[in-house]
């Protein structure tokens, strides 16, 4: 990349005047940093980046620097809601104003979006955290969210723990996704879950969900043998479930766990996990991690008696009633 001068022209563009290359710095630094920070492997989010915009079908912004591409921002509607995947500045041009006026744009393009009512987003890679002014902000929610991460040498020695009888713990198959939606819409009823991403609230939308976690790499690739439901025998019915998915080929992390008002307090969630994490130490996972909103205090709890430790915060995000 050219040098650029003390004083550099800073402005936004449409990601859809780009092509793969102009972001190929850009992307090989976030890719690294994923690694670095989180032991994640950014490489399958990064070539889909890339696919798209080749297509001109990347919704978005980037922030240039004399005409250099140094900062992007992209997001997809999906219905009547706004979903901002990713927002990444290049540590060198790193700073609240370039992050802030990122954001700024995106969520300006999407509140005046025909039909778009609602806007969600995590960003794991917003360094700016607290200090971001929310665009928006009358419309805004935040949640604090904390991402954990477990030594699975230890967890596999977690102790079996109590017998959930009559439930049984059995491997995930596909053919279980219509009841898995199902599950979710009923376990996130009135949980604070269910503000911060909405797809929760119906079976419909859990099957999409689901869907997401399965088919594309943003929560890293689906691991069917580190994941598990719960079944009740004497109904038959689903009453909870842990999904697992695969960050490195030697990191886990747990994409979904949740089991039904019914049978909580009861080990059903330990006995899922503790099944996920042995599986993943099995297949030579050497951690695993997953997030969790910082006000779900009975699921922080329970991470932490299995040996899950804070490592990093961040927020998402929720912007309605524009």
């Amino acid at each position: 990349m050219a040098a650029l001068s003390d004083a550099p022209l800073a402005r936004i563009v449409d990601l859809r005047q780009l092509r793969a290359g102009d972001l190929d710095l850009l992307l090989d630094e976030e890719t690294e940093v994923w690694r670095t920070t989180l032991d994640w492997d950014f490489r399958a989010s990064a070539a889909l980046v890339r696919r798209f915009l080749d297509m001109q079908a990347l919704n978005g912004c980037a922030l240039l620097l004399n005409g250099h591409p140094v900062g992007y921002c992209y997001f997809v509607s999906e219905e009547r809601k706004g979903l901002i995947g990713d927002l990444y500045v290049m540590q060198e041009f790193l700073s609240l104003e370039h992050e802030q006026r990122l954001l700024d744009s995106v969520v300006d393009v999407l509140t005046k979006t025909p039909f778009v009512k609602r806007i969600e987003t995590q960003l794991l890679m917003l360094r700016g955290g607290s200090r971001i002014v929310l665009p928006q902000k009358q419309h805004v929610r935040s949640h604090r969210r904390n991402f954990m991460e477990v030594d699975l040498s230890a967890a596999v020695q977690l102790p079996a723990g109590k017998s959930a009888s009559p439930i049984l713990i059995d491997r995930w198959t596909e053919r279980r996704q219509d009841d898995a939606a199902a599950l979710i819409a009923t376990a996130y009823q009135g949980h604070i879950d269910s503000q911060i991403n909405d797809q929760y609230r119906s079976p419909a939308g859990a099957r999409r969900f689901l869907q997401n976690i399965i088919q594309y790499p943003g929560c890293g690739s689906f691991f069917q043998p580190a994941s598990f439901v719960a079944v009740d025998t004497e109904s038959g019915k689903l009453c909870g479930m842990c999904l697992s998915s695969l960050v490195q080929s030697d990191v886990g992390h747990i994409t979904q766990i949740c089991v039904t008002h019914a049978v909580r307090g009861r080990g059903v969630g330990y006995a899922l996990m503790r099944g996920a994490l042995e599986s993943l130490a099995i297949h030579g996972c050497r951690k695993a991690s997953l997030t969790v909103t910082a006000a779900n205090t009975q699921a922080i709890e329970l991470y932490d008696r299995m040996g899950f430790r804070k490592t990093r915060h961040f927020s998402a995000y929720v912007w309605e009633g524009f």
